[in-house]
């Protein structure tokens, strides 16, 4: 299951419900926000995690914390907390407010809600995104997916999270998380 359908499905729609809550316009609106967010997250944590140590690093922050408390009780994105931890999140993964500003703009462009609202929404679902992400590791047994060792193509121990991971960075969904990374590598060079 893809990290959408996992933030969008079963007891995670109360999620969605309070982020319309929070940001006052309709569930199915947040959804098409997170559709358009979720993807450009997606791509700065893939291109986190290819640097030297980055895989290290995330599960370092996946292990830390409480973030799957955003997943587990949704009113917690109520809290200013959650927002201070979400640009925390946007900081590392995308590496400046310029780039979270543009994603804003795209998205609302997109999906026809004001920017100001996606702004708005944007610490949250990356803090979400974490939550999700925090909630698969907690619950993973696996090492790996397919023949690939992606903790010796990362660089990272051997770690219950990998397998999780390897299927986060699979956006083709082939098994194979090699030529993600080298097509995500192209766009750097």
């Amino acid at each position: 299951m893809g990290l959408l359908d996992t933030l969008l499905s079963g007891q995670s729609a109360q999620l969605v419900a309070q982020l319309a809550k929070n940001s006052g316009i309709n569930s199915t609106d947040v959804q098409n926000v997170m559709g358009q967010l979720l993807p450009a997250l997606s791509q700065g944590v893939k291109a986190n995690v290819s640097q030297p140590g980055g895989i290290d690093q995330l599960i370092g922050a996946l292990s830390k914390g409480n973030h799957q408390q955003y997943i587990d009780d949704p009113q917690a994105l109520a809290d200013a907390s959650a927002i201070n931890e979400g640009n925390a999140i946007l900081g590392h993964v995308l590496g400046s407010k310029e780039v979270s500003r543009n994603i804003a703009t795209q998205t609302a462009q997109s999906t026809g809600v004001s920017t100001d609202i996606v702004k708005q929404l944007l610490p949250l679902v990356a803090t979400a995104m974490m939550g999700a992400l925090s909630k698969e590791t907690s619950n993973s047994s696996i090492g790996g997916v397919g023949n690939l060792d992606l903790s010796s193509l990362l660089g990272s121990n051997s770690s219950p999270v990998v397998g999780m991971i390897t299927s986060f960075l699979d956006s083709n969904n082939d098994g194979d998380v090699t030529d993600d990374l080298l097509n995500l590598a192209k766009k750097f060079f």
